[in-house]
């Protein structure tokens, strides 16, 4: 199926964004956001990345994070995605892995992404976050 409207395209960003973010906030667990990721055209799982590794650089990711990420990611820390999120500055190209390490690369973008975010929702966001994504709220307690 071939996106021909730009709405589809930012339906699309919208959803990658409620899904990295809920695992970030334990809403959706890492497996289950790998299987969705999974299921995505190779087109599609590009664009993930693209977000995904532009969400944890605007987390302002710090080589702790890295680590601690890659830890949690389940990704050997040998795997290139793991050495590219570890460097410093991290490397950007996720996108531009070979397909049989994308899954990897999301495993450890999402990850990272998450250690980082928790940080700052800790510290800069705690009590006065504005942040919509920041304020996700489970099923059960959606309107």
């Amino acid at each position: 199926m071939t996106e021909t409207s730009s709405n589809s395209g930012h339906t699309f960003r919208q959803e990658i964004e409620r899904v990295v973010n809920e695992i970030a906030q334990a809403l959706r667990t890492l497996d289950d956001g790998a299987g969705w990721f999974s299921g995505l055209a190779p087109a599609r799982r590009q664009e993930v990345l693209q977000e995904v590794s532009g969400y944890a650089m605007q987390a302002h990711i710090t080589p702790a994070d890295g680590r601690a990420g890659v830890a949690k990611s389940g990704v050997k820390p040998t795997a290139n995605p793991s050495v590219m999120i570890c460097m410093d500055p991290p490397r950007h190209g996720f996108a531009s892995l070979p397909a049989d390490e994308h899954v990897k690369a999301f495993r450890v973008l999402v990850s990272v992404f998450t250690v980082a975010d928790t940080r700052r929702r800790e510290t800069c966001c705690k009590g006065a976050c504005g942040h919509a994504w920041h304020n996700l709220t489970t099923e059960a307690e959606q309107p």
